[in-house]
């Protein structure tokens, strides 16, 4: 099974991109407000700062949601899957607004996606300042969640991963599972196999537990823990892992390569989604992030101490995962996987 015959046809949705950005050519005049690049985020001439803007939805993971009628999750993913890409430019998320689209506004169930949303708000030292909610009864079936956060970084300490350069280390972060992306494959898995999200967890990966729960499982926020590497470290590159897995490292710097020799264990969710799913390593390392939801590359000489930093503050497991080299892409020696 592949992402693309399950529904999401990568190289399509990129020219699709590439056109929609072709159409868009009109640049802000005037000193504030001038564009300044940017690759997770994009960022903004704001005097002595940039700002940062920056947004995502949840996706398909709704459907999950609405299956199981459990809503006060998605909005934890819905802010995280933004301010980890704000992290990913250094800067610090700053505040949110949120879109609700809708079939048929419910009260009961906004309420419940209000508490996810207030949680991962809270997780992130935000204030999520305003939103839409839009009843669409001719255009949605069910609902969907997307929002933007706004963050801000000093012009000198800008993080676009210019700095990176062969001999500085990889540091993986790990993820709480499947984070917020490959959920059209993950859900044609679940279906091909026969089985409900209400079902208990097979082979007794997540005892007590059912597939929908643990699928379910909200996006890790790795805010804290980033900000106060910021204050200690220089900081080369960051890569947030979130759709087509691996291959969000090279956007930081793409002459370069990145070998990860010692990759985080991939969590059971993986190993189940690949053994039902029949899906061959690559495919899985360029759809989900398998177990790393963030990398951090740092001067070889700060790899103890960006570690020591991330472990005192962070719930995730934190190591040393690989370095990089001459060349370009990314590579996993012990897979044998090479993406060029």
């Amino acid at each position: 099974m592949t992402y693309k015959n399950s529904g999401v046809d990568i190289e399509e949705k990129e020219e699709a991109i590439k056109q929609l950005l072709s159409s868009i050519m009109t640049k802000r005049k005037g000193t504030i407000g001038r564009p300044m690049g940017g690759h997770y985020a994009g960022l903004i001439e704001f005097g002595d700062y940039a700002l940062v803007l920056c947004t995502d939805g949840v996706g398909t993971k709704v459907r999950i949601a609405e299956a199981l009628k459990k809503y006060d999750t998605v909005g934890i993913d819905c802010i995280a899957m933004n301010v980890n890409d704000a992290l990913c430019v250094g800067a610090e998320p700053l505040a949110f607004v949120d879109y609700l689209a809708m079939e048929n506004p419910d009260p009961k169930i906004t309420k419940e996606i209000g508490k996810g949303l207030e949680k991962g708000a809270k997780q992130s030292n935000i204030s999520i300042v305003g939103g839409e909610t839009a009843d669409l009864s001719e255009l949605i079936n069910g609902f969907d969640l997307a929002g933007t956060c706004l963050a801000y970084v000093k012009k000198d300490r800008i993080i676009l991963g210019d700095a990176i350069q062969p001999g500085d280390a990889i540091i993986g972060l790990s993820s709480s599972g499947i984070h917020s992306n490959g959920y059209t494959l993950a859900r044609r898995v679940v279906e091909e196999a026969e089985l409900s999200y209400t079902d208990r967890f097979p082979d007794g990966l997540y005892p007590g537990k059912t597939i929908g729960e643990i699928m379910l499982t909200p996006t890790r926020i790795y805010v804290k823990e980033i900000i106060e590497l910021f204050k200690k470290i220089s900081v080369h590159g960051l890569a947030h892992i979130t759709g087509s897995g691996l291959w969000n490292i090279p956007r930081l710097k793409e002459k370069v390569k990145y070998v990860i020799e010692d990759p985080l264990e991939p969590q059971p969710i993986f190993s189940f989604l690949q053994q039902y799913g029949n899906i061959e390593d690559y495919e899985m390392y360029q759809i989900f992030n398998m177990g790393m939801g963030l990398a951090v590359i740092v001067a070889e000489k700060d790899v103890k101490e960006t570690i020591r930093i991330l472990q005192n503050h962070s719930d995730a497991s934190v190591k040393l995962v690989g370095s990089v080299k001459k060349g370009t892409g990314v590579e996993v020696p012990r897979l044998k996987l090479h993406y060029h």
